[in-house]
């Protein structure tokens, strides 16, 4: 395990010649560059708050746990064995997930992103992909999902018959018309700030 927060960093040129690597935590530094591609062992990589611009962790074939949010990433390249991605506050056009089945968190908010595919993610417990460009979202086979965070977007409509294990949705400030929360045994639901008036659907009977 390495460790080297918030210390001004600019550089961990060196960081390839410690192969056996599993935890690295290098984040609130100024980091332009990181390369991480012989650290084959790697688990766990925090580098959030750097100044990162591009970040390739395909080879990181033993990563679970991801966090490069608040950086300025523009290309992200993922392995397919991650568990927790959280890449928010950064300048994605585009974040492609399909190859990565076992995500269970998946945080992407405030980056700006006009579609994405979670139609793989199959495991997925938790997301957030609020703060982007969003016209349209596919949670139809995401049934695992406890808790959908994606408000500020563009969405028109929304189904979640099929996610009956959610138990918190936020969908405000969107220009959503309608919602049906029907099939949803146990849901706090947020749909503020939509097209007025929305119209709720509900028949479950208490």
């Amino acid at each position: 395990e390495i460790t080297c927060l918030a210390s001004g960093i600019k550089s961990l040129v060196g960081i390839e010649h410690f192969t056996g690597l599993k935890e690295l935590y290098c984040y609130d530094n100024q980091l332009m560059t990181l390369d991480v591609s012989k650290n084959k062992e790697l688990e766990i990589l925090n580098c959030f708050r750097n100044q990162l611009t591009s970040l390739d962790v395909s080879q990181n074939t033993k990563l679970r746990s991801f966090n490069c949010s608040e950086n300025q990433l523009t290309e992200l390249h993922l392995n397919s064995q991650l568990k927790m991605l959280y890449c928010q506050y950064n300048n994605l056009v585009a974040l492609d997930v399909s190859s990565n089945p076992n995500i269970t968190d998946l945080d992407c908010s405030k980056n700006k992103l006009a579609a994405l595919d979670v139609t793989k993610n199959t495991k997925l417990e938790r997301l957030d992909c609020s703060y982007n460009q969003l016209a349209a979202l596919d949670v139809s086979k995401n049934t695992e999902l406890k808790r959908l965070n994606c408000y500020d977007n563009l969405l028109t409509a929304l189904d979640i018959s099929a996610n009956t294990a959610l138990t918190d949705l936020n969908c405000s400030k969107n220009r959503l018309t309608a919602l049906d929360i029907s099939s949803v045994p146990t849901v706090y639901v947020n749909c503020a700030d939509n097209a007025c008036p929305i119209i709720l659907t509900d028949t479950r009977t208490f």
